[in-house]
């Protein structure tokens, strides 16, 4: 039996064969190597459409590869490759910013405390004032405690509607700013994340240890 890599020269020389008699004398003849989905190799003077998009190969007369042809991307890789340009653009201008706006770590420290601190001035008005809600809460609830249905009392009156009102508004309007504290925290929990990565990629742009 004829050796593999022998029977596979042999296939090629009989493929540029054809390939010259195709083309006739006036073009050097070329044949393209391709492996189709199953892993088989192809030889042949073109490439049929069903592995169009495949990996290809050109080979001069002499079987050595003078040109490639890359498979084709998938959907998912060309969304993938645009992706990374994205986020390499994005990177690219969040460095250019900080180098414009800032010439050292300590400007980017002063601006950070700065804004914590105004981000500190509001969770202290939204602290005092949700102390303020819930005093007034407790006092509603004892004056509530009066009327039914609260009271233990079967001849009590029923609540007043302005009362009812009046702790409905206040029990909304204490989980509202419970929320706005909520989020005020996470806000400044951002901040500072967002400033200690600011100032990592200042020190490496800047090759500061």
């Amino acid at each position: 039996m004829m050796p593999l890599a022998t029977l596979r020269h042999r296939w090629i020389a009989v493929a540029l064969g054809c390939a010259a008699t195709a083309v006739g004398h006036a073009a050097a003849p070329q044949v393209y190597r391709w492996v189709d989905s199953h892993g088989v190799v192809h030889y042949g003077d073109h490439v049929p459409e069903r592995d169009a998009g495949r990996a290809q190969e050109m080979l001069n007369a002499e079987g050595v590869v003078v040109g490639q042809q890359s498979a084709a991307q998938t959907p998912a890789e060309i969304a993938a490759a645009a992706e990374r340009a994205r986020a390499a653009e994005a990177q690219r201008l969040r460095d250019r910013n900080l180098l414009n706006t800032y010439s050292s770590v300590r400007d980017i420290e002063r601006l950070r405390d700065q804004r914590i601190g105004m981000l500190a001035d509001q969770v202290r008005v939204t602290s005092q004032y949700l102390d303020t809600l819930n005093v007034k809460l407790a006092k509603l609830r004892a004056e509530g405690e009066r009327f039914r249905p609260y009271s233990n009392d079967p001849k009590a009156p029923p609540m007043p509607d302005q009362l009812a009102d009046d702790l409905v508004r206040v029990t909304g309007d204490i989980r509202a700013q419970q929320q706005n504290l909520d989020e005020k925290h996470r806000e400044e929990a951002a901040m500072r994340a967002q400033f200690a990565d600011d100032i990592a990629r200042f020190k490496q742009l800047k090759g500061i240890r």
